[in-house]
């Protein structure tokens, strides 16, 4: 708040000094305007930057451990970053200034840096992730909200976002289908290298048999902690679909698989459920949020 206050003063005196005064001071006869402003400006410039430089060190010197009792929610260190940000990149607009454009580079830094270590406060990783989604989130919606374009330091926190929300499908889909994923990795790449080795057909029977039981429970189990994880119901829409349609990939990559020889022949076969139905089944969950 103090950061957006002496860059107000700082504008303000910036554009009276362009605008609103003449030209010369001879011209309306006002002698040493145009230095009292330029004194203001070389008292508030350094100020700014000094009360910015202190702004940084405090988030650096953030102990995640003594804060209060963190949850999964976004925490109002990233909210007040992003308003900040907003607040700071619509003025610079108008009258930029490198030294502050570099400040608030390494203020971004920060942010993230502290963001990390309270993630890191977490015991589950899947608690962790949530976390980091969830504040990323807040900053990039706060950011682009009073932003017209997408700056470098948007586009570095989208891009953190898309890669923790990438890490938390494979995470959430795990406890679910974590045999067949991991069935389809692991056999993809044998057949790559010329053979599948020898078959467990028991272990596959037990692959085909559960998805076609469970498969509806855990997509609805799935939707269940979507739900309850992410304050953007947008957000959440937005994993929850990234995650089925995953999960549909997988499941479509393990029938080709059963499709090749030697599984081409496993009675189990007959107890594929038809990939249309899962996606039906999918389709009932597109407008939960």
């Amino acid at each position: 708040l103090h950061g957006q206050l002496f860059r107000l003063c700082v504008y303000y005196v910036v554009c009276t000094h362009h605008h609103a005064l003449p030209r010369t001071d001879e011209e309306e006869g006002v002698w040493g305007v145009g230095r009292v402003h330029n004194q203001l400006l070389q008292i508030l410039w350094p100020r700014f930057n000094y009360v910015l430089s202190l702004s940084i060190h405090s988030v650096r010197e953030t102990d995640p451990a003594k804060l209060s009792e963190l949850d999964t929610r976004p925490h109002f260190i990233t909210r007040r970053f992003g308003e900040f940000y907003s607040a700071i990149l619509t003025l610079n607009d108008k009258f930029p200034n490198d030294q502050t454009v570099r400040s608030m580079t390494l203020l971004q830094a920060e942010v993230e840096n502290v963001v990390l270590r309270m993630a890191a406060e977490f015991p589950a990783r899947n608690d962790q992730l949530v976390f980091l989604i969830n504040n990323y989130d807040l900053m990039l919606s706060v950011m682009q909200a009073r932003t017209t374009e997408a700056s470098k330091e948007v586009l570095t926190i989208q891009d953190l976002l898309n890669k923790r929300i990438n890490e938390y499908v494979d995470e959430i889909l795990s406890p679910y289908f974590g045999g067949m994923i991991s069935f389809v990795k692991d056999t993809e790449k044998k057949l790559e290298g010329g053979g599948p080795g020898p078959v467990n057909e028991s272990y596959i029977s037990q692959l085909v048999r559960g998805f076609a039981q469970d498969y509806k429970r855990s997509i609805d189990s799935i939707n269940g902690v979507v739900m309850k994880c992410f304050t953007n119901f947008k957000n959440g829409t937005v994993i929850l679909q990234s995650a089925l349609t995953k999960m549909i990939q997988y499941y479509n990559r393990f029938q080709k698989i059963l499709g090749q020889p030697p599984f081409k022949t496993l009675a189990c076969r007959g107890d594929l459920v038809n990939i249309h139905h899962v996606m039906v089944e999918v389709k009932k969950y597109k407008n939960q949020f």
